[in-house]
């Protein structure tokens, strides 16, 4: 077991290193499968994360050939945000279902441990094995101190596919304001309107039509470019 835990110390070396051309998928998939490959007796790994959306699978080592998320341990440890244990999937009939879907699949045993993580959004660290009774006290207290740090990686992949969120909503929206901004001023040419009313009437008929005002003007602009401008005025913004 001590060499285990200095192995577990260098792989969490590296895992917490969040380099910039990762993204949460890459992030979480890299640390699954080391997990599987430091914790003695762990087949298979899967994050699952609880949001407003809803429970669902971040992330697993490979086809795991069952549920997560049928009513279990990993679901119950997603919600409450508490570990949950099954020792012996042909033993323990707690959760009855989920354990007949575990046999079949091949596992034995697994541990769900929610990762330590910020805001409302909750996640869990399962293991699973292909023997019973496979994850003790000692290996507990070596995938807590993972999921500790496993904590710090999902708040870290999250930040980051948050910055790219912001990112492309900026783009959207400097990419809006230009197109927006070219429609007015064909507007203005075609019309004479100053620059308000050209706006004015982009928004009236972006209403009437409960058409996006960014669809509305790219439609306008693309529509000259085709040398079609004429047709799309007299669609959208008849004369009066």
């Amino acid at each position: 077991m001590r060499n285990d835990i200095l192995t577990v110390a260098s792989e969490l070396a590296e895992i917490t290193r969040l380099v910039a051309a990762d993204d949460f998928g890459a992030t979480t998939e890299r640390f699954v499968k080391r997990i599987v490959r430091t914790i003695p007796g762990c087949d298979d790994a899967l994050i699952t994360v609880r949001s407003d959306s809803g429970v669902e699978t971040a992330q697993s080592s490979r086809d795991l050939g069952f549920d997560p998320l049928a009513p279990g341990p990993i679901v119950e440890a997603v919600t409450f945000r508490e570990p949950r244990r099954l020792s012996d999937t042909v033993t323990d009939q707690r959760w009855p279902s989920f354990g007949t879907q575990l046999v079949n699949a091949g596992y034995r045993s697994c541990l769900c441990l929610p990762l330590s993580t910020n805001g409302d959004d909750s996640a869990v660290l399962t293991l699973l094995s292909q023997s019973a009774d496979q994850f003790g006290e000692s290996a507990y207290d070596v995938v807590l101190l993972l999921t500790l740090h496993a904590g710090v990686v999902f708040d870290n992949a999250t930040l980051y596919h948050d910055n790219l969120e912001l990112v492309h909503q900026l783009r959207t929206a400097l990419r809006t304001r230009s197109l927006v901004g070219r429609a007015q001023g064909l507007l203005m040419r075609h019309f004479g309107y100053d620059s308000q009313e050209a706006f004015a009437a982009l928004r009236r008929v972006s209403q009437n039509t409960n058409a996006k005002l960014r669809d509305l003007a790219d439609e306008l602009v693309s529509a000259h470019e085709k040398d079609d401008f004429e047709t799309a005025v007299k669609r959208y913004v008849p004369e009066d």
